[in-house]
């Protein structure tokens, strides 16, 4: 069957040939067709695909037992085959992986990726946050810069994915999965609409610096209470509408529908196909925001949980996941052991609380797989810390069907690897993003290069 850039190919040939030597060619039909042949070149060349195989690897599907000395086809951007026993189809690469291993790609499951380039100094390269307290028609992807270069320095960690949120306000808008290769933000595009952020009023009398005052101040519990419950019930007034809004705009009359992008925004939400990223970190909060998003009939995911693990059996009653803090950080609070940053994921884990890992941040979302790799060493088994980073955020963001295993049909986001990817010794050889073997060169490397060669 003919493609559409074989078939506007032709006509542009029949056109050359019928004008010939003619000077006065129709310049407008032929800037026509080559302008078609460059927008849709791209698209089939994409289509038709390059095809590689990788062999002879130990391969860690995490839907299965490894994989010994095992082959791994990709075609058109999928997983076409995986197994002990596949065959290299004719035309494909092959790239021979003996005595290396093969691993879903690491997935970051929150962080500021492509809305921040330098974070102090420079407010013209962060895009995070909106004017306003209420800000849920906002999608991070629309802001994601595609050139960041930030995002070579991440991926050669062996993340190929992630989940860019905005931040600042109440509701702070949508948060966006995106792949970590490609040339515009279509290209990284994974689910515009993963998740609504929407960080949690902090019931909070912690000492806080007064800048009208230029002194420390602790809040009274009265006031801290007050502008709580102020802020909550400012929330429950946007859920309300938009539920009326959503009944509204199914069932009224299109004649009386006046449309409101927030509201519409919000409309998902409050049916339950989307779901809530609640950002707070104290167990106070914690159980609040459970409270209020099992009245308001949300579905929610918990996200910092720097506490989480005091309040880890009404997390497992409500079978609300929880997407956690870096561990490499000092304890929440002056009266807590040392460690609790590295044990905690390990108790929620043994609680039997679904959890992910992920850095909130830029500047260290390279570090997603070692802030893994230190929770082992206090607890957390190895294959949990392994899943938090892979098949645990892609089934928390309802994209396991595409992500997070090794398994045919599924998009090909994986990498080959001398070692454990949550060692920091651990180099990744190759690196595959959408089924495209991806470049792991980044700033930091070549600066690392430049000076190690100086004289």
């Amino acid at each position: 069957m003919r493609t559409r850039l074989q078939e506007l190919t032709a006509e542009a040939q029949r056109t050359q040939k019928m004008h010939g030597e003619n000077k006065g060619v129709n310049a407008l039909t032929l800037l026509t067709l080559f302008v078609a042949l460059v927008l849709l070149a791209p698209a089939a060349m994409a289509q038709s695909g390059k095809s590689y195989a990788i062999t002879g690897a130990k391969i860690y599907t995490l839907a299965g037992p490894p994989i010994a000395n095992g082959t791994i086809v990709i075609k058109d951007g999928k997983i076409a085959a995986v197994g002990a026993n596949v065959s290299v189809p004719s035309g494909a690469q092959v790239i021979n992986a003996k005595g290396l291993e093969v691993y879903p790609g690491l997935f970051n499951a929150v962080t500021e990726v492509g809305l921040v380039e330098v974070g102090s100094g420079e407010p013209g390269t962060v895009d995070t946050n909106e004017l306003g307290d209420y800000n849920p028609q906002v999608a991070a992807a629309v802001a994601v810069h595609v050139e960041s270069e930030h995002i070579p320095v991440v991926r050669a960690s062996g993340i190929t994915h992630t989940v860019s949120a905005p931040g600042g306000g109440v509701i702070s808008g949508q948060a966006s999965l995106i792949h970590l290769a490609g040339w515009v933000i279509d290209d990284l595009l994974g689910k515009k609409s993963a998740a609504m952020v929407l960080n949690w009023p902090s019931l909070s009398t912690r000492p806080t610096f007064d800048f009208a005052t230029f002194q420390v101040r602790r809040r009274p519990f009265s006031e801290a209470k007050q502008d709580y419950e102020k802020k909550v019930a400012e929330m429950e007034n946007w859920l309300e509408r938009a539920r009326h809004y959503a009944q509204a705009a199914e069932k009224g009359s299109k004649d009386n529908f006046s449309r409101d992008e927030k509201l519409e925004a919000l409309a998902p939400v409050v049916k339950g196909e989307m779901p809530v990223l609640v950002m707070t970190n104290d167990d106070r909060d914690i159980k609040n925001a459970v409270e209020f998003c099992e009245k308001q009939k949300l579905k929610m995911i918990l996200a910092g949980g720097r506490e989480a693990w005091k309040v880890k059996d009404l997390l497992k009653q409500k079978s609300i996941p929880v997407i956690l803090k870096r561990t490499q950080a000092l304890p929440a609070n002056e009266d807590e052991p040392y460690d609790k940053p590295y044990s905690g994921p390990g108790e929620l884990a043994a609680a039997g609380v679904k959890i992910a890992f992920a850095t909130f941040d830029t500047e260290f979302a390279r570090t997603l797989p070692y802030e893994a790799g230190h929770a082992v060493s206090y607890g957390l088994s190895h294959d949990d810390a392994l899943r938090a980073v892979t098949i645990n955020p892609a089934q928390i963001f309802g994209v396991d069907k595409e992500l997070g295993t090794l398994e045919q049909g599924k998009i090909a986001n994986l990498i080959v690897t001398n070692g454990d990817p949550l060692e920091i010794q651990t180099e990744v050889r190759y690196l595959f993003i959408k089924g495209q073997l991806t470049s792991t060169d980044n700033k930091h490397r070549q600066l690392y290069e430049k000076y190690r060669a100086r004289p």
